[in-house]
């Protein structure tokens, strides 16, 4: 399985991107998926999960600014970003717990990263 994250790029404050994550290989289901983001220097933090069922959990930072969705069919997730920040600049991660077949366990996968960089 491997993620392909894509979508980064440099944005003014006040700007919009879209961030991409595509899931490949063997996929039985995906239950839960989201973003995380990391500045060099500080450890990587959960933007926003978003679970099988359609339940989200944002970080308090992004609420009202990001939107998470998912393609079940396209074993994609995308993150929408407005209102764009200084303080959004970061690498962003996408990560999925991916079932490759019906009876085996879970396991996590991550993205390689996209950097998001947001000039003031």
């Amino acid at each position: 399985v491997q993620l392909q994250a894509s979508g980064g790029g440099l944005v003014q404050a006040g700007g919009s991107l879209r961030l991409s994550c595509a899931a490949s290989g063997t996929i039985a289901s995906i239950r839960a998926t989201g973003w995380y983001r990391q500045t060099p220097g500080n450890e990587r933090e959960s933007v926003v999960e978003i679970i099988s069922g359609g339940s989200t959990n944002y970080a308090d930072s992004v609420k009202g600014r990001f939107t998470i969705s998912r393609d079940n069919a396209k074993n994609t997730v995308y993150l929408q970003m407005s209102g764009l920040k200084p303080e959004d600049t970061a690498v962003y991660y996408c990560r999925a717990d991916v079932r490759t077949r019906w009876g085996r366990a879970e396991r996590e996968y991550w993205g390689q990263g996209t950097q998001v960089t947001v000039s003031s």
